[in-house]
């Protein structure tokens, strides 16, 4: 495989970094620490499961339509002030869910804060195309994506301990209130990141957003990102479930699982992102798509286990989804124009999205189980399904990377204005 020498980060690139890392680990602890909250809420609410679930959608949904509904804005104004308007709404809306006191406060809640931390990651990857070359982006990258292993590690264990002490409100104030420190972070220190404000942009936002639409190129990256959300939401609604009724783990081990999970998370996706800018990013991310079709069917088709081969399973899937998603999202973040990145992030946000809900939507019809207490039946079908759905994301992203290949050489390619005359 041919390799390129890692560029180091300058000194305001590291903060710009952390600043979108941060930024993102609360949005996505916002959104994981709905499940650990799920008993104490249906209890303290007096709602059924089917009501919970409502809640944890409505976030989902409203994320979706928002990236929709911004798409058309999303090039026309300087992205740190994009930023900062959808991250102090994300934390509004977080505080309202803290002081939601019946199932339709909830719900309402959640549906505002969707609508305004769905497009905080969006606007997030434009900054990170804009500000950063494509031989650094990988590494950019994979220290962003740690929030989501971040999440895991601290969002369970940490908002299970404060809802258990100080009821289920807590998590989301605790949240809120770091959030805002993290904004005012954002005001003082994140330069404008606004060069695309300089470029022919289609003035209409309705007509931006169908001409984003439009170009085919685009389509394919919306697509893949589509099919890879799909196989990878789909095992996860269930996974609890299957967990304990199937491999017969303690309820009281799975903040361990999670936690192991998420920590080697932490590890891989720095490690995968330095490969992602060194090595070809389409191999990488067939090598480990491929992986994970194969720990899929083995996790699946297991019945009771001891939690340590469990554990290790887990920390062997967690690993083939890190690897794909860092040399995924950087190709996918070189598809687009600079003029149409802000539209073309939040379509693809909101197709992410909505994605997820389809695939637990597909999983639910699929899976079955007798009563609350029984084992889950045709979860090895799923796995299957996510298998075949990885297939084809392997080939799309094959596309994708040509795709990639070909603007990077027209790019490289001078002009014949630029071409110096002997």
């Amino acid at each position: 495989m041919q390799s390129t020498k890692n560029t180091p980060f300058t000194g305001y690139e590291k903060l710009v970094i952390f600043i979108l890392a941060i930024s993102q680990f609360t949005v996505i602890l916002d959104f994981m620490v709905m499940s650990p909250l799920g008993d104490l809420l249906i209890k303290s609410m007096d709602i059924d499961a089917s009501s919970f679930g409502i809640v944890v959608s409505a976030y989902a949904f409203s994320a979706g339509l928002s990236g929709l509904l911004t798409a058309g804005f999303a090039d026309k104004y300087d992205r740190k002030k994009l930023l900062l308007f959808f991250y102090t709404g994300f934390i509004i809306g977080t505080v309202f869910c803290g002081i939601a006191n019946s199932f339709y406060t909830l719900v309402a809640a959640r549906i505002f804060t969707g609508l305004f931390g769905g497009v905080i990651g969006s606007i997030s990857m434009a900054i990170i195309t804009d500000l950063f070359s494509l031989e650094k982006r990988g590494r950019v990258m994979g220290f962003v994506q740690m929030g989501f292993g971040a999440s895991q590690v601290l969002g369970i264990p940490i908002g299970l301990y404060i809802a258990n002490h100080l009821g289920w409100e807590a998590p989301f104030l605790f949240i809120a209130g770091f959030a805002a420190i993290i904004g005012i972070l954002i005001a003082l220190r994140l330069k404008p990141v606004d060069a695309h404000l300089g470029m022919h942009i289609q003035k209409n936002a309705i007509a931006h957003l169908f001409q984003t639409i439009k170009k085919k190129d685009y389509r394919i990256g919306f697509i893949t990102t589509a099919i890879l959300s799909i196989g990878g939401f789909m095992m996860m609604p269930y996974g609890t479930v299957y967990a304990v009724n199937n491999l017969k783990i303690n309820a009281d081990q799975l903040p361990f699982l999670f936690m192991a999970s998420g920590l080697s998370s932490l590890i891989i996706m720095p490690l995968i992102g330095k490969m992602s800018d060194k090595f070809n990013k389409f191999k990488l991310f067939a090598i480990a798509t491929i992986w994970l079709m194969l720990i899929c069917i083995i996790y699946t088709n297991l019945s009771a286990t001891p939690f340590a081969l469990v554990l290790v399973i887990n920390i062997c899937m967690m690993i083939g989804i890190m690897s794909r998603m860092v040399p995924s999202s950087t190709l996918i973040s070189a598809v687009p124009d600079m003029q149409d990145r802000g539209a073309f992030m939040s379509i693809n946000a909101s197709l992410q999205q909505i994605a997820g809900g389809l695939a637990a939507a597909i999983a639910g019809l699929i899976v079955h189980q007798q009563t609350k207490f029984s084992p889950l039946e045709h979860y090895n079908i799923v796995g299957y399904t996510v298998v075949a759905v990885s297939f084809i994301s392997i080939l799309l992203m094959f596309r994708v990377d040509k795709l990639v290949g070909l603007k990077t050489h027209e790019q490289q390619v001078p002009t014949l204005e630029e071409t110096p005359v002997v």
